[in-house]
Parts: structure tokens; C-alpha cells; sequence
């Protein structure tokens, strides 16, 4: 059996995020099925992270193993011809047996989008969390700064999957303005459930001056879900760079944002 990685890129809007859920339409279940009608049998594709309900990505990797011999350049062909025109496979080649997407998994950058506007664009909708009073970057930043290092974020996730540890590492945080568009752009070596989308809340509750930029060490140290900023709307998360590194393969996946 060969072990296949693939690179894809999708909108979430139609989806009920990454996993496989009854009765649900997601994206795993929907890829899985192309892959079946090109390889001519059933697949479990094993995917880098859980993206939620109306999550995108503009990149992401997935695995799954299979007995065909079709070419590698022309699988990604192959599949797209099977998936909807929200869902894209950019490109597949050969990884080690012990390849898995999300454990051998090094590093994520989330992208979070606000288009900070008077008014309203209809091509952001579902695309950009619109926000129309005035939001300072450079207050922005000095509150994104406070979550580079590594720390206990419980205070930014939501009570969902059950993990070990709540520590992580993120190594950037970056407030970008373009015009009316922010970018919030996250790295970490891994995300709780929502953590992202409260993290970029907790960003935007700083800039409302609702909390200072420097209280956000004592909120992570407090654990208190509460006195960070809200959960911002899926609609605005993107998944935009995966780096892989388990001391065989080693490779990055980027996609050049335009919206």
C-alpha cells in the first residue's frame, strides 16, 4: 500500500468543518468519496487539523493509503473532476508509511480576516468577520504581541475535544492592514478548539479598550475563559501554512493569498 499525501485547498461555507460527522457534510467525507471513485475503493483520509464549521483553508494536507497505481501528477486532476468547485487538489505525491497528516505535523499558521469597514462589502460575506468602527493595528499588535512564547491557553479555547495539555507554543502573531482589510496571523505548533478565533477576539477587545494590551499574561495565567475577548466568526479563519518536519519528510505547504 502507498502512503499518498495531498495538498487541497477549500472554502468551509458549505461544510461542517473537516471531520466526519452523521448526517453532516464535511469535507473529509466529501473528499473521501473522490478518492474512492478514482481509486476504486474505500479510503480514511487523515487530515492536519480539524477546521470548524465554515472554516477555510488555503492550504491543507491530508493522507490516506491506497493500492492504484495512478501517476502522481495526475491524481490531483483525477480527484477534481469528483469534487465540488469548493474543494481543489493542488497536488499529491508519495510520503513515508509512518506519514500522518496532523502527527507529523510541525507547525500552523491560522489567517484571520476583518474587513474593518463603515460599510458593509457583499464580497467578504462568509469571507471576512465585518467590524465597521475604526480598530487600531499598533494596539492590535501590542495585544498579539502578549500571546508569542509558550503558555497555557485555556483561557482562549472553548470546552470541546479533550486534550492532554493546554500548553502550546506560538511563535508569531502578526497584525497586518491593508486598507480596509486586517489580517491576524497566528504560527503555533498547535491550536485548541476556537483558540485562533479567541485569540483574534481578545485582539479586537484590546483594541475596543476594553482590556489593556499588557493584561493578557495575567488573563493566560488565570485560565478564566471569561475575561478574554469573544469568539470571532468562523467565516473570517483561514488555514494559510503548514510546516512538516518528522526527520524524514520535510516540506511546506503555502498558498499565495489574494483575497
Amino acid at each position: 500500500m502507498q502512503n499518498i499525501a495531498l495538498f487541497l485547498t477549500y472554502l468551509g461555507t458549505a461544510y461542517h468543518g473537516w471531520q466526519m460527522q452523521k448526517n453532516l457534510s464535511t469535507v473529509q467525507e466529501t473528499l473521501e468519496k473522490a478518492i474512492a471513485m478514482v481509486v476504486g475503493h474505500s479510503v480514511h483520509v487523515t487530515g492536519c487539523g480539524r477546521t470548524d464549521a465554515g472554516v477555510h483553508a488555503k492550504c491543507y494536507v491530508a493522507n490516506f493509503r491506497t493500492n492504484s497505481s495512478i501517476p502522481m501528477d495526475r491524481l490531483p486532476y483525477a480527484l477534481n473532476t469528483h469534487l465540488p468547485p469548493d474543494i481543489v487538489v493542488t497536488k499529491a505525491f508519495l510520503v513515508h508509511d509512518g506519514f500522518n497528516a496532523i502527527g507529523s505535523c510541525a507547525k500552523k499558521e491560522y489567517t484571520y480576516l476583518i474587513y474593518n469597514s463603515r460599510l458593509k462589502d457583499p464580497f467578504y460575506v462568509n469571507r471576512a468577520w465585518f467590524y465597521p468602527r475604526h480598530l487600531d493595528e499598533k494596539v492590535m499588535q501590542e495585544a498579539a504581541d502578549q500571546f508569542v512564547g509558550t503558555h497555557d491557553f485555556a483561557a482562549v479555547r472553548s470546552v470541546g475535544t479533550d486534550v492532554k495539555s493546554t500548553v502550546r507554543t506560538v511563535y508569531h502573531y502578526r497584525v497586518e492592514r491593508d486598507g480596509d482589510l486586517l489580517r491576524l496571523k497566528v504560527c503555533a505548533n498547535g491550536f485548541l478548539y476556537n483558540m485562533a478565533r479567541a485569540m483574534a477576539g481578545t485582539v479586537v477587545y484590546a483594541a475596543e479598550g476594553k482590556i489593556k494590551p499588557f493584561e493578557i499574561g495575567k488573563i493566560l495565567d488565570s485560565g478564566n475563559r471569561t475575561a478574554a475577548g469573544p469568539t470571532v466568526p468562523a467565516g473570517g479563519l483561514y488555514m494559510t501554512h503548514l510546516w512538516y518536519d518528522d526527520g524524514i519528510e520535510k516540506f511546506e505547504c503555502t498558498n499565495n493569498w489574494h483575497l
